[in-house]
């Protein structure tokens, strides 16, 4: 019996463990996506480079809790980890049952609470008095009225103080706290667009306006020095 001329074809390989995790993460997800739209927001976890634009303003080095609203399946979690932010810092604050187990599971040492994230003040309660140093919010805010949007900010503020930090990505082009509650209380800033996010998306960092300064992004900077202003009074 003569040899083949044709090499043996490889067998297939079935996929490796982050695969394997990666593909029950977005079944889970989307699970989550059809029970409960409005709470979910999105038809996947946030990807890599989001997960690490979020994590990226966060200081490990400065003490105080750090709080993450919505985790979801973690990859956040796992970019803040990755930032330096100690396991036992961390408090995970989800709604659902199940990505709470996922989360316990995946991130031994960080504090999973299973709760309401737009109010803050009864489910962490627990926490009063604890010094926070961040609040990291994977919540699909535009899916909430302004006024919700507007009492979670105050609500995680009232728990870091002045010196906090609110981290918040949207899909959205403007700030998803509408613009007139930070007006003389809170800075905003934002990135460029996370391309390699899908969909992409924009991660909005707040701090406590010291100043009393409008932040204001550059668009409606530039249109409001376009708009004609009234005509001055001529003197009698």
């Amino acid at each position: 019996m003569q040899p083949s001329p044709h090499p043996p074809r490889p067998l297939p390989q079935w996929p490796g463990p982050r695969t394997r995790q990666a593909i029950a993460d977005q079944a889970h997800f989307l699970k989550t996506l059809i029970d409960r739209p409005r709470l979910t927001g999105s038809v996947a976890p946030s990807g890599r480079y989001l997960a690490r634009a979020m994590a990226r303003p966060v200081d490990p080095a400065r003490d105080g809790l750090v709080i993450e609203l919505g985790p979801g399946t973690g990859p956040v979690t796992q970019a803040l980890i990755e930032r330096g932010v100690a396991r036992h810092r961390l408090v995970l604050v989800e709604y659902d049952h199940g990505f709470c187990r996922l989360l316990a599971q995946r991130f031994a040492g960080a504090r999973v609470v299973q709760g309401d994230a737009y109010d803050l003040p009864k489910t962490l309660a627990a926490l009063a008095g604890q010094p926070v140093a961040a609040v990291v919010s994977s919540l699909p805010l535009l899916n909430e009225p302004p006024a919700r949007r507007v009492k979670l900010i105050e609500d995680a503020f009232g728990l870091m103080g002045p010196d906090g930090l609110m981290v918040q990505f949207t899909y959205g082009v403007g700030s998803p706290i509408p613009r007139e509650a930070c007006a003389q209380r809170f800075s905003a800033h934002c990135t460029a667009p996370i391309w390699r996010n899908l969909p992409p998306a924009r991660v909005w960092t707040y701090r406590a306006d010291r100043d009393g300064r409008v932040a204001e992004p550059l668009i409606a900077r530039l249109i409001r020095h376009i708009e004609p202003r009234p005509p001055r009074a001529r003197r009698p």
